[in-house]
């Protein structure tokens, strides 16, 4: 176990100190900064759709669902990030005060 965690913080160290190799001029070009912009954006979905309908090995559709779906509706509106998080665990605790989902 140790080893892998030595081993994990070695590639951790080396990718971060690779990262201040690269020549700044290739990230200023418009289509890598483009790609990184839209690489975030992707990885943060995808960790929003894990942990929204991710269970083990399932895919579970429950409170989580329509809670994710206001606070989406929220931030569109522009609304206040702690509205949106408040507005969100009202509708899941809502929906599971009154059986709709677990």
């Amino acid at each position: 176990m140790w080893t892998a965690i030595a081993l994990a913080s070695v590639v951790c160290l080396a990718l971060k100190a690779v990262g201040y190799l690269i020549p700044p001029r290739w990230f200023d070009a418009p289509a890598p900064s483009r790609i990184i912009d839209l690489l975030t954006v992707a990885l943060l979905a995808a960790l929003v759709a894990v942990q929204t309908l991710g269970v083990g090995q399932q895919i579970v559709v429950d409170a989580r669902v329509p809670a994710v779906l206001v606070a989406a509706g929220l931030l569109v509106l522009r609304a206040p990030f702690l509205v949106v998080v408040i507005a969100a665990a009202v509708v899941a605790a809502l929906l599971r005060l009154w059986g709709v989902a677990t």
